[in-house]
């Protein structure tokens, strides 16, 4: 049994058909998708679909690019629990576009943690760093002094490709981490090295479809199938089988969204 704990397929200009989307990944052993929302309007779709296709749950939040749009309608989506409903998400900071000012980005992740604080909700995190060298930790560093005002998290670091010390403040902070199909296509030892020392109790799988494809499928949409891929490849390179990693990160995603 696998989980991709992260994909875009409910939203309106994915490029597939949902329905054969589904029922390929179900074959490839796919039992668990998250919808996960990006604005107020991505989230709307997110809840209807974890509300009417079995199996799919649903996160509600605006990303940092589309902060600025406004995120008022997050909470009161949240205030009617709907169905399937299991996070926050994906909410953070992105310094790496500045789509939406740096100070609206943090007030809107701010409140939308606490959101998942008031109705006991996981949290789906986007961090991304600056582009430039002299600004590089700025997010991070943010990012954690935002995430210590708080307790009692249960969330997730959404497509991590950072580095070992980012990696251990998160692991210090009990987070877990979502590895996608950047994974299997990283050319950077580095990178690579940092994802095999993800400890296997705290790791999931994502697609983020239809983005990241994984190997060998790089040059097609991305679909929830594909969440076989990645895990087939982690238990390559940590040299276990596939059973023992898909049991293990689907149990890490059932205990990040109290499933």
């Amino acid at each position: 049994m696998l989980f991709d704990t992260h994909c875009h397929i409910h939203e309106s200009d994915y490029p597939l058909p949902v329905g054969d989307v589904l029922e390929r990944a179900r074959s490839a052993g796919v039992q668990h998708i998250v919808c996960v929302g990006t604005s107020e309007e991505s989230s709307r779709l997110a809840v209807e679909m974890a509300q009417t296709e079995q199996d799919v749950y649903a996160t509600i939040g605006v990303h940092p690019h589309d902060t600025k749009d406004g995120y008022d309608t997050i909470r009161s989506i949240a205030d009617t629990k709907p169905n399937n409903l299991i996070a926050i998400g994906e909410v953070g900071l992105d310094y790496f576009y500045d789509h939406s000012p740096r100070d609206v980005q943090i007030q809107a992740l701010k409140e939308q943690i606490q959101i998942a604080v008031d109705h006991n909700l996981a949290i789906v995190f986007h961090v991304r760093e600056a582009s430039s060298a002299q600004q590089r930790e700025s997010a991070f560093q943010d990012f954690w002094t935002i995430l210590d005002e708080f307790s009692g998290i249960r969330g997730v670091l959404h497509s991590f490709t950072d580095t070992q010390a980012h990696l251990d403040e998160a692991l210090r902070r009990g987070l877990y981490i979502g590895v996608n199909g950047i994974s299997t296509f990283t050319k950077d030892d580095t990178q690579k090295a940092m994802f095999a020392s993800i400890p296997l109790d705290r790791l999931v799988f994502e697609t983020d479809a239809p983005y990241l494809t994984p190997d060998p499928f790089r040059g097609k949409v991305n679909e929830p199938a594909f969440v076989r891929n990645i895990a087939e490849h982690h238990a390559a390179i940590r040299g276990l089988t596939f059973d023992e990693v898909a049991s293990a990160t689907t149990a890490n995603a059932r205990a990040l969204f109290a499933l």
